[in-house]
């Protein structure tokens, strides 16, 4: 028979095993909003929590969705100067994923629509950036599709700055509208395009 002595040390022991398992969990990061809370330096895009999604009026009824898979970019970033600030993004056109749809993605990439044999990479190049407050504000720049440049303008809204499991982070949410005319895609493609995307920028060591 176990004694009683023999459940309270049972007990004990377990108690201290869950309380070291706790005590050896990492600390979840604290996220700030507010844009300063990042330290000033050079930032990579995650590519793994990265997405890139444009939205694509179809015949007036919905939009079709579209996700690029392959995003590069780095950020110099200074929160005491803004001036100083610099994106520069890279996305592979080849990477464009859609609905399960067999072939599509194949030939959104090929020589139809986004000719990607011909044009490798998608750019963006910032030349200006304008916090608006704490969370807002807005990056203008250079996009570059199919060898044609248009500039925009970005409404950025700050997700969380300051420490992560990796370092320093800065988390944005993003989004312009894309005027197709004069990209060379086909005519039909009439309706501002919507380009949003979701990023963590990890500083570099």
């Amino acid at each position: 028979m176990i004694s009683k002595l023999s459940y309270l040390a049972v007990g004990g022991a377990l108690a201290l095993a869950l309380g070291t398992a706790a005590a050896a969990q990492p600390q979840m990061p604290t996220p700030v909003r507010d844009y300063k809370a990042a330290p000033a330096g050079k930032y990579a895009i995650d590519p793994k929590h990265t997405g890139l999604i444009a939205k694509v009026a179809h015949m007036g009824f919905s939009f079709s969705v579209f996700r690029f898979e392959t995003v590069a970019g780095t950020l110099a970033w200074d929160p005491a100067n803004p001036g100083a600030d610099k994106l520069d993004v890279t996305v592979d056109p080849k990477s464009i994923t859609t609905a399960p749809v067999e072939g599509f993605s194949d030939e959104l990439s090929g020589d139809k629509f986004l000719n990607a044999a011909k044009f490798p990479t998608m750019t963006f190049t910032s030349t200006a950036f304008h916090p608006e407050s704490a969370t807002h504000g807005k990056v203008e720049g250079d996009l570059t599709v199919m060898g044609v440049t248009k500039h925009v303008v970005f409404d950025v809204d700050l997700v969380g700055a300051g420490k992560g499991f990796r370092g320093p982070v800065i988390g944005v949410s993003a989004k312009t509208m894309l005027d197709p005319k004069g990209l060379g895609l086909p005519p039909f493609f009439a309706a501002p395009i919507e380009l949003d995307i979701d990023s963590e920028f990890d500083l570099q060591a």
